[in-house]
């Protein structure tokens, strides 16, 4: 039942962000809420608390996150403020209302030392300060009591933002051949389909009667960056060879796992989400990307 359901989601100007709102038309008889910096700057921590509370949603959806991987390696300290400590605070303000939290995570929690996909319950151990932080705030949501789920997802790309679909799309077009990481492997999730599973987590009975549980949702599939760059320069039409090289190659400030699959059964089990295969969902998201320059 979604009739007078009220539901807040931050970072409405991230890319998952926007595909919930993009979405949201389609639920009409939903009381959406959408908060962007300019209304709630997470790393305002005492804002946080008011704001929610003033709209008193059912459920929120923390889609807000600081997701520079490679900056956060020098500024760890507003990563931990936006990634954790406002997370804290969400949570806090989550349980004083008796409201569902969808905390949004990451598959960086992991070390990606494992060769099947990671179960909700594995250990996390992250590698980089952008990790340490997303783990630090799934467990401050969890110590807080508050109702609701984290919901760690990988790869994450949309028409609507800055990743590394549209970047590739860039360079395909501006150069003839490219070098792209080939040992990192994971699952590309197109953030349409994230926002659709968050919707029905939303509209569920099951997020009612749960408490700090982790699930895990990605688009099916395995592949590695050089895979996913060639299948958008050949589902693109692009003239631009794609050439396998080691991270070692590419050497970044933030350290990345070399394998970070999730496994997503326990959220399909509870949540009957649907979860197309990246590349089925890759060929839908490529035409809302703009191909050529105006």
């Amino acid at each position: 039942m979604t009739s007078g359901l009220r539901i807040l989601v931050t970072g409405t100007n991230g890319q998952l962000g926007q595909e919930l709102a993009g979405l949201a038309k389609h639920y009409a008889d939903i009381e959406w809420h959408f908060l962007d910096r300019s209304t709630l700057d997470l790393s305002e921590t005492t804002r946080i608390a008011p704001t929610i509370a003033a709209i008193a949603p059912q459920v929120i959806v923390n889609a807000a996150a600081y997701t520079a991987v490679d900056k956060a390696e020098s500024e760890g300290e507003i990563a931990d403020a936006i990634n954790h400590i406002a997370v804290r605070e969400i949570a806090n303000t989550a349980k004083a209302l008796d409201a569902c939290l969808i905390q949004v995570s990451t598959d960086y929690v992991f070390d990606g030392t494992h060769h099947r996909p990671y179960l909700p319950s594995d250990t996390p151990s992250p590698e980089s300060v952008y990790g340490a932080t997303k783990l630090a705030g799934e467990k401050a949501f969890i110590g807080s009591g508050a109702k609701g789920i984290v919901l760690r997802t990988s790869w994450v790309y949309s028409a609507l933002g800055k990743n590394f679909v549209g970047t590739m799309l860039r360079l395909g077009r501006e150069k003839d051949a490219l070098g792209v990481v080939a040992d990192q492997v994971g699952s590309p999730t197109w953030a349409k389909d994230l926002a659709r599973a968050i919707i029905r987590i939303s509209l569920s009975e099951k997020l009612q009667n749960t408490k700090g549980e982790i699930y895990h949702y990605s688009n099916t599939g395995v592949c590695s960056w050089f895979d996913l760059a060639t299948c958008i320069m050949d589902e693109s039409g692009l003239d631009c060879s794609v050439n396998p090289i080691a991270s070692e190659a590419y050497p970044t400030p933030a350290k990345r796992p070399h394998y970070s699959v999730l496994n997503c059964q326990s959220t399909l089990d509870d949540f009957s989400v649907e979860t197309p295969h990246w590349l089925h969902s890759l060929r839908l998201a490529l035409p809302e990307f703009a191909t050529e320059k105006p």
